[in-house]
């Protein structure tokens, strides 16, 4: 998707009959299409990733209307002025989580009850909209994130050795990694910040905690068919 988004950027015609935007999701379909056709996804990953879409677009669509960012080309597949290809990003992530925890066979030590992370995912999804309106309640979150998965550590295997690491510290890497792409997409004009109308600049570190939320999101909905784990004694090395 970010080759996508560069190259589009970097060499596609502005004369095109076909909206760049356009190409861009006809392009993420190809490559769903190709994750299921040669087995590099599952049907039932697949289902999930279908949510991703859908909570991805509904808060895509909230956004833009409040302001918090601009997809400033035209497009004709979009929904209220957003276009479809956002939701293959957030599908993007999903495809990622559901594809290492299969990939590297991840087991857990103390992970949390579930219904605990499901009500934080929830909390947290509902204050990306209601902060604009209500208290932002982020750090209260982030507490709340720290004091369900402090003891939780992933355990994944590179060939045939368990590596182990702080759960906490997982979600941080792969949002650290997400905040690297979004100054990509950016850069390639996929979507623009209001403080970015004048020229590029790097996006602001805040939102490296955004992505951090939305990791919890991202994991929780990854459990709906990735039950979490324990690592058994005779596995560990």
């Amino acid at each position: 998707m970010l080759a996508i988004l560069l190259g589009t950027h970097l060499f596609y015609p502005d004369d095109a009959s076909l909206h760049r935007y356009d190409a861009i999701t006809i392009s993420a379909v190809i490559i769903q299409y190709a994750m299921l056709v040669l087995r590099l996804e599952t049907l039932n990953e697949a289902k999930v990733i279908m949510i991703f879409h859908i909570v991805g677009t509904i808060m895509e669509i909230f956004k833009t209307s409040v302001g918090s960012w601009i997809y400033a080309e035209d497009a004709t597949l979009q929904i209220m002025g957003v276009p479809l290809f956002s939701g293959f990003m957030y599908a993007a992530v999903g495809s990622y989580i559901a594809r290492i925890w299969r990939i590297f066979d991840m087991k857990f030590s103390y992970y949390p009850p579930l219904w605990m992370t499901g009500l934080l995912a929830i909390a947290t999804y509902v204050n990306f909209f209601t902060h604009h309106y209500l208290a932002d309640i982020r750090i209260l979150l982030f507490g709340a994130c720290l004091m369900i998965y402090w003891r939780s550590w992933v355990y994944f295997r590179v060939f045939k050795t368990y590596r182990t690491m702080p759960l906490l510290i997982g979600f941080l890497l792969v949002a650290l990694f997400i905040f690297f792409a979004e100054n990509l997409g950016t850069l390639a004009k996929a979507w623009t910040y209001p403080d970015q109308e004048d020229g590029w600049r790097p996006v602001h570190i805040a939102k490296l905690g955004s992505w951090y939320l939305l990791m919890i999101i991202s994991f929780v909905l990854i459990t709906l068919i990735q039950k979490p784990e324990k690592l058994q004694k005779q596995s560990d090395n």
